[in-house]
């Protein structure tokens, strides 16, 4: 199966702890391409977990929406992604993730250790199931074994319908900076769809990394907390060379609405908040505010 054309450029990408569907219909709102959910452990879903069934809600504004399993066994992510398949346009596989809970079990990054492995995951997977099939990938475990371009044709030999790329090793965690040298390389190897990913935290950055790969997207991660106004910046950027802002406050104040309609929960909501913080006048004193709320009332009422 294809990666579906896209309206726009900057896709938002998948966020653990952010990516809700309340917080992706906002961004569908102000322009997002593609949403995605956050990364969906295939062992909770093939189990019926009730919280993890909760993460696999989509709004209808979505479509298409991508859902992110990530795991360390084939068969599980198979039996997973068939269980849920008809609720999403793609199914994407995990092979970045650095967060040690992940890889420890052998899912996520540490996939990057084996090409051949992951080949055969994505060959096996889009075999099962009639939705395309996309992966996300970092540059390497470390600067020493730098391999996303050999992972990136592999998987297109597989049957991958798109790929996107991390420009930051496992090691690197989130620290220092991404290479996007690297994922042009990516781009110019393979000839499905390359989602370019790090360090796009305004339309500026967006441009400028949109020249520099020549990438068919861009995925906007950390650039988007707090600002999922974000997309329809960077849309406006391509297109008229400027942009208008919005208040965080007010963005909130959306974002809580959506919560309400799909209950996120009391925790969720406050750590969103925190982000919507960022750029305020007297942020600081904001936070600690939202820091002493003890109810989902209290936080509106700061961020009114």
């Amino acid at each position: 199966m294809d990666f579906p054309k896209l309206k726009g450029k900057a896709l938002l990408s998948p966020m653990a702890g952010v990516t809700d569907v309340a917080f992706r219909a906002l961004a569908k709102r102000y322009g997002a391409a593609l949403t995605y959910t956050e990364f969906v452990n295939s062992i909770a879903i093939t189990r019926e977990n009730e919280k993890t069934l909760e993460m696999l809600q989509t709004d209808p504004s979505e479509r298409p929406v991508a859902v992110q399993l990530f795991g360390s066994s084939i068969k599980e992510v198979v039996e997973a992604a068939k269980m849920i398949e008809d609720r999403f346009d793609i199914i994407d596989v995990n092979c970045g993730c650095p967060a040690w809970k992940v890889i420890k079990t052998g899912a996520g990054s540490e996939l990057l250790k084996k090409p051949e492995g992951i080949a055969d995951f994505i060959s096996k997977l889009s075999s099962a199931v009639n939705s395309p099939v996309t992966l996300k990938i970092r540059s390497g475990i470390d600067e020493r074994s730098i391999n996303a371009v050999e992972i990136a044709k592999k998987a297109e030999d597989a049957g991958a319908a798109a790929i996107a790329i991390h420009g930051r090793t496992q090691k690197q965690g989130y620290t220092g900076k991404s290479d996007w040298n690297i994922i042009k390389k990516v781009k110019e190897s393979v000839n499905i769809p390359v989602i370019g990913n790090g360090d796009v935290f305004s339309p500026e950055d967006f441009k400028e990394r949109l020249e520099l790969s020549r990438v068919d997207y861009i995925m906007v991660a950390r650039g988007a907390m707090g600002n999922p106004f974000i997309f329809q910046q960077i849309d406006d950027f391509l297109k008229k060379g400027e942009y208008e802002k919005r208040s965080g406050m007010d963005l909130f104040r959306e974002y809580a609405l959506l919560a309400e309609k799909y209950k996120i929960s009391y925790s969720q909501l406050k750590n969103h908040a925190m982000n919507f913080t960022r750029g305020i006048k007297d942020a600081a004193k904001l936070r600690l505010k939202l820091s002493q709320c003890r109810t989902t009332e209290e936080i509106i009422k700061v961020m009114s």
